[in-house]
């Protein structure tokens, strides 16, 4: 469904709303009372009413009698509509949490201003205005608290509906769920020939849980769907700000930026076009390789994908107004995806992976983009050493997590930090092939030449002191002295 609906598509939805027998809990009509403490109110119950009886939608319609439906007319222009100085739909986002999606439109029929509140039903928690909670009973708006078997419900609810599941636009038509989605990269990302006929098409996407056919022979395009092949995210209101944002700056800081573009097709169908995309913003260099001079990128692209992968699989969808960003620096590249992870920061390299997108990642690893044996931290860190480039850092701030890639820095220009973060991830990296760090294995790492091996000791010393590694065996010889991360 566009985020602007059409005067003839409103005014159908009108028709439909006003054939319901009597206020359901998901609707509710007015004639002219809009006073704006009420409103988000009823945003609130209704967003928490839509998610208890299955509805992607709720409704808060003015310029209809109550009882009879009849159509009155409003005097309400949301638009020109202010609460002190701020916009009344500024005012209302800003006091809801979580802030879900609603959208005021105005529809004229038969002569009369019709205004219509789409709201999003709430997928996560239940919706609270201006710190509480409200429900619908009946036609009736209550405090969600003072009756606990609905909020046990709801909560129930939420624990069975993964993001994917959702719906990202309802009620379309064969030809209008094909023009929103990108099937021939379907098709093509799984090599499959595609096929001859509209009806085959549509039966595969359902199949995959892209498509959801609806009762009445139409269809449900679910957020899986959406998010992975969508032509334009912003044909999609619940997805529009998951588009990725790719920002080069000046400098080491974010002070000034060069370039700044939201990637919007859908994540699968536009992976290959995102990395081309990003490796063509990065800093290059000339080598010479086999006599011939070759460019490559100051970041391997192996490295680049898995972490741009990650990002967009492992972020949580339900943190609105935020999706995954690449931030492009003189000295680093930065990716960063909305959600703390499900495992802790230090332990990304070892740990089995563990997903909150489940059906996603599924399918894109049927795509080839991403894997699920978790081990592409792995093939970071590896990179990474392959070349010679300073130790990657993954960090979580807020909600908020970021992989960093660090600009090509020799050995004498890191700082401790970034000297003990190598020689964990490096003992990491071992541990998880089966082997050990070793005095040998850190100037490997570092490319120090054999006459200089104190220098890998004083690195393990300063990784043995920050407790990030340890000795696999105390009792060994110094020269036979082998390590292991402090968690083995």
């Amino acid at each position: 469904m566009s985020p602007n609906h059409s005067a003839e598509y409103l005014a159908g939805l009108v028709r439909e709303l006003c054939k319901l027998p009597h206020e359901t809990e998901w609707v509710e009509f007015k004639h002219n009372n809009a006073e704006p403490q009420e409103i988000g109110e009823y945003i609130s119950a209704l967003a928490n009413a839509a998610a208890l009886h299955g509805k992607t939608r709720a409704y808060l319609v003015w310029g209809i009698e109550d009882d009879t439906h009849a159509l009155l007319g409003a005097t309400f222009a949301p638009a020109r509509t202010k609460v002190g100085n701020e916009e009344l739909e500024n005012w209302l986002l800003r006091l809801l949490a979580p802030k879900i999606d609603f959208r005021f439109f105005t529809v004229v029929m038969e002569g009369k201003n019709i205004v219509i509140l789409e709201i999003d039903a709430t997928a996560r928690h239940p919706v609270q205005f201006s710190g509480q909670e409200f429900i619908r009973v009946g036609s009736y708006k209550k405090k969600l608290k003072d009756f606990p078997e609905k909020e046990r419900v709801l909560w129930r609810i939420f624990d069975r509906a993964p993001f994917e599941a959702l719906t990202a636009v309802e009620n379309v038509g064969d030809d209008e769920a094909l023009r929103l989605l990108d099937y021939p990269a379907y098709f093509e990302l799984l090599q499959q020939p595609l096929p001859a006929n509209k009806h085959g098409i549509l039966e595969a996407l359902a199949a995959d849980a892209l498509l959801r056919r609806t009762d009445a022979g139409r269809w449900h395009v679910t957020r899986l769907g959406a998010v992975l092949l969508a032509k334009k995210l912003a044909d999609f209101p619940a997805l529009k700000r998951k588009a990725v944002r790719v920002v080069v700056y000046q400098g080491n800081s974010r002070v000034t930026t060069i370039r700044e573009q939201e990637v919007t097709k859908g994540y699968a169908s536009g992976f290959e076009g995102l990395i081309g995309f990003i490796n063509g913003l990065l800093p290059s260099n000339e080598v010479i390789a086999k006599a011939l001079r070759k460019t490559v990128t100051m970041y391997p692209e192996l490295a680049v994908r898995e972490l741009v992968a990650n990002a967009l699989i492992h972020q949580d969808f339900f943190i609105t107004g935020a999706g995954p960003m690449v931030e492009i620096f003189d000295d680093r590249m930065e990716i960063s995806n909305p959600g703390a992870p499900l495992v802790e920061a230090d332990r990304f390299l070892d740990t089995p992976p563990q997903s909150r997108n489940e059906a996603l990642a599924s399918v894109m690893r049927r795509f080839g983009i991403c894997e699920e044996r978790g081990s592409g931290v792995d093939k970071v860190v590896f990179q990474a050493e392959l070349y010679q480039l300073p130790a990657p850092m993954f960090e979580v701030s807020g909600e908020t997590t970021r992989a960093m890639m660090f600009a090509p820095r020799p050995l004498t220009k890191m700082d401790k930090a970034d000297r003990v973060r190598a020689c964990y991830l490096h003992a990491c990296l071992k541990y998880v092939s089966r082997d050990h760090m070793t005095n040998t294995s850190i100037r490997e790492r570092f490319g120090i030449p054999l006459q200089n091996s104190a220098t890998a000791s004083r690195l393990i010393k300063e990784a043995l002191e920050a407790k990030f590694i340890r000795p696999y065996d105390e009792t060994a010889a110094r020269k036979m002295m082998k390590y292991v991360p402090f968690w083995a």
